[in-house]
């Protein structure tokens, strides 16, 4: 949650000629109401529900850049469609910057009320193996531009091509 995925995952595919998806978006265009109101109607485990069906859906797709929620990684259901289904890059970012990046955003249901920051100490702890065990990628968001990192990313992209693709 705020580590970048939706602004990278944009400049990704646009430069990689690919189409571009994000699962909060589509359960947002799906249900016609934004995240928070599902969150506060149906709770985390409904929210959890829908992503899932959105994440199922968008993994039919060829040829895209697919975001997701911070969360998705909780449900073990999602962790194999994206692995069966693409390459998983951890957008990396420190408590302290997501912290920075996110904490006047209302748009979050899970870092609403006080102490955000521990919230987002608790998230990292119980989210943090889960990414480092699915990735194919880990790239730190640290100080580079959106745009660096996208290139970076990019490029580790296309070498990972270029192997598999090499003759043995």
């Amino acid at each position: 949650m705020g580590a970048g995925k939706t602004t990278i995952g944009r400049l990704i595919a646009k430069e990689m000629g690919m189409d571009f998806h994000d699962s909060d978006h589509e359960i947002e265009r799906n249900t016609g109401v934004k995240i928070p109101l599902i969150f506060e109607l149906e709770g985390e485990a409904g929210f959890r529900k829908r992503e899932t069906a959105a994440i199922e859906d968008l993994c039919q797709l060829n040829n895209i850049v697919l975001a997701t929620g911070g969360g998705a990684v909780l449900v073990p259901e999602n962790r194999q469609l994206l692995k069966n289904n693409g390459k998983i890059i951890y957008l990396r970012a420190s408590v302290h910057d997501l912290w920075q990046r996110t904490r006047n955003d209302k748009s979050r249901p899970l870092l609403q009320g006080s102490n955000i920051k521990q919230k987002l100490e608790q998230l990292y702890l119980e989210r943090n193996p889960l990414y480092t065990a699915l990735a194919d990628f880990i790239v730190d968001t640290g100080v580079q531009s959106a745009t660096e990192i996208s290139h970076h990313i990019e490029q580790l992209i296309r070498n990972d091509h270029a192997a598999e693709n090499a003759p043995k």
